[in-house]
């Protein structure tokens, strides 16, 4: 009988190590600032419906995330970010310039495995942004001509014709995956689609089947604590 009540003890002090044992080695919510740059690009069609044909432009982005663990192995990360994207175009002597900040809020699910001497990531979510500045600039030979963004929904039929119109709103999907070392720093690639149509609806053109979205790729450097 007393050999059995030991038996008792000892596999119920067991028990209680191993449940703290696992619970010690939970992964736990941790944060993490980032950032880095990114090559953008607004893509679409133009008022006449063709193909626009612009250029990258590099810009950044930087913020921070939290991440959650909600399964085994697997994240629900949100974050906040600032961001600079936009697009170059060349027409004739005329160099068009369009940067567009935004603040941007991704929410990404992300699956985190051990490998080697850290974590292999790869995620993916939604995000949206709110556009809060931006400047376009025209250059033809030595003349060059900068004006502010302005954001709006609807173009009227009086506003001028020499500022560049975006809506404020952007939201689609985000891809990256990277490495996280054991210390906390990580490194990742990012693809980003833009799938809301970002230019207003403009009533001084009486056919207008224009279509501009946000589309890009980029690297970030961070730390997680």
């Amino acid at each position: 009988m007393k050999t059995k009540s030991v038996s008792l003890v000892l596999l119920f002090l067991l028990s209680t190590s191993l449940v703290f044992a696992q619970g010690n080695d939970q992964p736990k919510t941790s944060i993490a600032i980032l950032g880095g740059i990114n090559f953008q690009n607004l893509n679409g069609d133009d008022m006449s419906g063709n193909k626009l044909k612009n250029d990258m432009i590099i810009g950044f982005h930087g913020g921070i995330n939290i991440q959650i663990p909600v399964a085994s192995e697997f994240y629900f990360q949100p974050g906040l970010m600032l961001s600079t994207k936009g697009a170059k175009n060349k027409d004739g002597l005329i160099t068009s310039t369009y940067k567009l900040s935004y603040i941007e809020l991704p929410l990404n699910f992300v699956y985190k495995v051990w490998l080697g001497n850290g974590y292999f990531m790869l995620g993916f979510g939604p995000f949206m942004a709110y556009g809060v500045g931006g400047k376009a600039t025209f250059e033809g030979g030595a003349v060059t001509v900068s004006s502010d963004i302005e954001f709006k929904s609807t173009v009227d039929a009086g506003d001028p014709l020499t500022v560049a119109y975006f809506k404020p709103f952007d939201a689609g999907a985000n891809l990256f995956f990277g490495y996280e070392l054991a210390s906390g720093i990580f490194i990742q690639l990012n693809t980003q689609l833009g799938l809301v149509k970002i230019n207003p609806e403009d009533n001084r053109v009486s056919d207008d089947q224009s279509s501009v979205k946000n589309t890009g790729y980029g690297i970030s450097l961070g730390y997680r604590f």
